[in-house]
């Protein structure tokens, strides 16, 4: 903290005092050197602030433990017992990463993350982490992913796997075994017993745990879920600070006092190729960022052993030589010997050798780091959970691949090992001290033996005795089923009779529609909008004013807005989650909400509105965790399309979204052309997500800010279900059209005229529909319509269908449903979209008849919508001349008419392709 300057712009109301102040702080750093006036400075501000004294923290502190030894707690649980526990674990846990390895030299694994973490985990699951026994939401706990073979080991030593499932380790498809497979990664998808939250993706995690953290507040302001007694616990790798989701959340922690939340930071002093910070002290970097985003720091850096040094350093000769060593170098001093770290960390100040000179060379090399100490963490862990009103972050220092034997502890190269000869079990077994329970001979085998203590030994009953008191075993997924009722027909009664005369965009109706679920009584205190700075843009200010933006300490100030019907309003209990301009925040807090079904039994409905360029795009990876969690809910990628938002130019124009949301397999993508086709699609997704049988799946739709006349569903009943169940599969006949009769009346079409079918999605309907009448008008065609809501569930089940008739060889053959949807057409088929032509191409190998496609491919553009769509070739002019074209090609039409259309259009066919760089 610089406070440069800052006192001389003050008054000072004694400045004899002051000097007397100054003289006396003078003569201590000439007489008692630096070491001894910072260690009166930090005195003093430790009184002041008993004294209730407010002063800025500062944001680091010496490199030493932040929780004296004489302040420690009694550890309450056998220590003795928990090591021997430990030690099975950690045994396991190598084991079956090798014996996958031996099955398969490149299913891979990870052994050293978990062998530096194990005491990290183990006090949790010993002490702190409650489960979800007796139907209690239990603690969240967020596992790193590489030390998932860990955890997997802990559920063996406890019954929970088996050793077929150990042996399935990464061997999810072809097990040879009655027993599933064991995810590589924690992967709810795949495992939805056991993993509750996705975490490898580095960055995710952390980010994801501080949205757990605060939507569990949100969950319990709003009285859904009591949330009270949960606290959520990540555990995070030092290395994964580099990646800007990790740190992005941390401010909004600090800001709403989530003294819910814990981070445990392994600080290794590695990452996957080598050291953290080499050159700093990533623990000092990490306290700093910490405390300076209000977050509570406790320090865990040295074991018990250095206790006793501290004391003596009476001239702060050792800590001064802690605070100046690099990470690089405690590194190489884990895999050094004893003699190298006398000579080389204790030698240069003879005063540091005399505080070691009664130790052995071998009981240097044992100086233990406090994240190895189970005393050490306990206390942390404890003070954690009794701090209040901030966050807390504990910082533990550790040896990546600890207790796995100087070949591979703190190398470089830990991260990717993944075998292990005899020798190296050997030392490992001996390391672990079970010399009893895995004999040598047994690691003569290929495959090196698990071990698990049997049932109704001391070891067994203890931890058992210890989940049951916490409250039953962790991880565990339990989905506790809550079906709600569906929401009242009056709900999308306005969007499906169309808006008249009317223009309004899809993305005004959905903001109309999103008001009217939340007023309504079944379902509308469970919906939750998600924002990231964005409401106004998306139509929302009614809802702000109407149900506030969720503010944990209400609102403490008059907006400016407060006299106007539509105001900014926060309240303690608001009912939107506006994240600020954090699209990924954003995305962190719809997946909280969108798996609250299964972390707290109670399903809530987010709907997180974004522009549809800033979704899949930039938070894919966020998207994709989202789906491995198994989330429900809808994102609504919003100002859709590389020509509807017009303005804004080559980073705001989404032509390709629905294409990246095709390669997620859980996610119905939908891109409505009207009103009532996004009040039937949302209707659908609500009932299939909150009914007896709920999906996990989650809902894309792209909506535009193009105002049009928005058309309602038909009249007639049968139409109209016609109609619904085409926009929840993926398409219907919009217009069944008969080309009028041209004014002119040159030309007429008649019964043996051309014939051409033509489909569209999204805005592009208009230029559809025109290219229609100008086909009758001017050319004699009669085009049928056809609107394509979902492009990707076509395909899926053409795929479905398809497989299905590939394996049933004898049985009759099955239609996919565009291909019966078109095969009631005539001509040839012409598809149009204001996105890439990839998207209407998902289908192309199902179509009936020649098929060509008209999208925006290439980087946007600022212009109006007109010149847009020309630059583009998906306007009316140019769906004309590609039925034209195909007709032409089939013998239908003379080859002229396609060279007068371009002519007649005013159509450049030398101009540059609009997707050329």
């Amino acid at each position: 903290m610089l406070f440069d300057g800052v006192s001389h712009q003050l008054p000072d109301a004694d400045p004899v005092e002051t000097s007397e102040w100054l003289d006396a702080f003078d003569d201590i750093v000439d007489i008692h050197g630096r070491t001894r006036a910072r260690y009166l400075l930090m005195r003093i501000l430790e009184r002041a602030g008993q004294k209730q004294v407010d002063f800025p923290a500062t944001v680091s502190s010496p490199y030493v433990n932040t929780i004296p030894s004489i302040e420690e707690p009694d550890f309450p649980g056998d220590e003795f017992l928990e090591r021997r526990i430990r030690a099975f674990i950690r045994w396991n846990a190598a084991v079956m990463v090798v014996r996958a390895n031996v099955r398969s030299d490149a299913v891979g694994g990870h052994l050293s993350t978990y062998a530096s973490s194990a005491s990290l985990y183990e006090v949790g699951f010993n002490h702190f982490f409650r489960g979800k026994d007796g139907d209690k939401p239990g603690d969240q706990v967020y596992f790193q992913g590489h030390a998932s073979p860990g955890i997997y080991a802990r559920a063996f030593v406890e019954g929970r796997l088996s050793e077929d499932q150990l042996d399935n380790f990464r061997f999810e498809v072809d097990t040879n075994s009655a027993s599933s497979g064991l995810s590589s990664y924690p992967h709810p998808r795949l495992m939805p017993d056991f993993w509750e939250y996705p975490t490898v993706s580095m960055g995710l995690g952390p980010l994801n745990a501080i949205a757990q953290a605060h939507v569990s507040r949100y969950l319990n302001a709003r009285e859904i879920a009591d949330t009270t007694n949960s606290r959520v616990w990540a555990f995070v790798g030092d290395g994964e600070f580099d990646e800007p989701e990790t740190l992005g959340a941390l401010g909004m922690a600090g800001r709403e006092h989530l003294d819910n939340l814990t981070f445990v930071v392994n600080c290794n002093l590695q990452r996957l190729d080598g050291p953290v910070r080499g050159n700093g002290k990533v623990i000092q970097e990490f306290e700093a960022l910490f405390r300076g985003a209000g977050w509570n720091v406790i320090k865990v850096i040295w074991g018990r052993t250095w206790d006793d040094l501290l004391a003596k350093d009476v001239e702060g000769v050792l800590l001064n030589k802690m605070n100046s060593t690099v990470d690089g170098e405690f590194q190489k001093y884990a895999t050094e010997s004893g003699a190298y770290i006398r000579e080389h960390f204790f030698g240069p100040d003879p005063r540091l050798g005399e505080l070691v000179a009664h130790l052995s060379d071998e009981e240097l090399q044992s100086l233990p780091r406090g994240g190895h100490d189970y005393r050490k963490l306990y206390a942390a862990y404890k003070a954690a959970t009794e701090h209040v009103g901030a966050p807390t972050a504990i910082l533990a220092k550790t040896i990546k691949g600890w207790t796995l034997g100087p070949e591979i502890e703190a190398r470089n190269a830990t991260h990717q090992i993944k075998k292990m000869t005899k020798s190296q079990l050997l030392a490992l077994r001996n390391r672990l001290f079970l010399h009893d329970e895995i004999p040598e001979r047994d690691l003569d085998a290929d495959l090196p033996p698990y071990y698990r203590p049997a049932p109704g030994s001391p070891a067994a009953n203890y931890l058992a005795q210890s989940r049951k008191s916490l409250g039953g075993p962790l991880p565990s997924r339990i989905v506790r089923p809550k079906p709600l009722d569906p929401p009242a027909k009056t709900a999308f009664a306005e969007l499906l009779a169309g808006s008249g005369r009317q223009s309004v965009s899809t993305t005004m109706a959905f903001a109309r529609l999103l008001r009217s679920l939340i007023r309504d009584k079944s379902i509308g205190h469970r919906i939750v909008p998600i924002v990231s700075d964005e409401a106004r843009t998306f139509g929302l200010e009614s809802i702000i004013s109407e149900v506030q933006i969720y503010a944990p300490l209400g609102q403490r100030y008059t907006p400016v807005d407060a006299g106007l019907a539509l105001h900014y309003a926060e309240g303690a209990s608001g009912q939107v989650l506006q994240e600020g301009i954090t699209e990924a925040g954003a995305m962190a807090a719809f997946t909280a909400a969108a798996t609250s079904y299964a972390t707290w039994g109670e399903p809530v409905i987010p709907f997180y509105l974004f522009y549809s360029m800033f979704g899949f795009q930039r938070v894919g990876d966020l998207i994709w965790a989202l789906n491995d969690c198994r989330g429900r809910g809808f994102l609504l990628g919003c100002t859709a399309g590389r020509t509807t938002l017009n303005g804004e130019g080559l980073q705001h124009q989404d032509g390709h979204s629905l294409l990246l949301a095709s390669t997620v397999p859980s996610i119905a993508a939908y891109d409505p052309a009207f009103s009532h086709e996004v009040a039937t699609i949302v209707d659908d997704g609500i009932r299939r997500m909150t009914g007896p049988e709920p999906e996990d799946r989650i809902w894309y739709l792209t909506l535009y800010n193009e105002n049009y006349p928005m058309p309602a569903v038909p009249v007639e009943e049968a139409d109209a279900e016609r109609v619904r169940l085409g926009t929840i599969k993926g398409m219907y006949r919009f217009d069944a059209a008969v080309a009028e009769e041209q004014a002119s009346g040159e030309r007429t079409p008649g019964p043996d005229s051309a014939k051409a079918t033509l489909l569209f999605s999204g805005s592009a309907w208009q230029a559809a529909v025109e290219a229609q009448r100008m086909l009758a008008d001017e050319w004699g065609v009669e085009a049928e319509a056809w609107s394509v809501t979902s492009y990707k569930s076509l395909r899926e089940d053409a795929i479905s269908v398809e497989r299905w008739n590939r394996l049933h060889p004898g049985e009759d053959p099955r239609i996919p449903f565009v291909t019966q949807c078109l095969s009631e057409s005539e001509g040839p088929i012409v598809a149009v979209t204001d996105f890439m032509r990839a998207v209407p191409d998902q289908v192309s190998r199902w179509m009936p008849r020649g098929f060509t496609s008209l999208g925006t491919d290439g980087f946007g553009r600022s212009d109006t919508r007109e010149v847009l769509r020309r630059f583009f070739e998906v306007d009316a002019a140019h769906v004309v001349v590609a039925v034209l074209h195909d007709l032409a090609a089939a013998g239908a039409i003379p080859a002229s008419s396609v060279t007068e259309a371009i002519t007649r259009y005013g159509i450049d066919p030398e101009s540059a392709d609009p997707w050329s760089v």
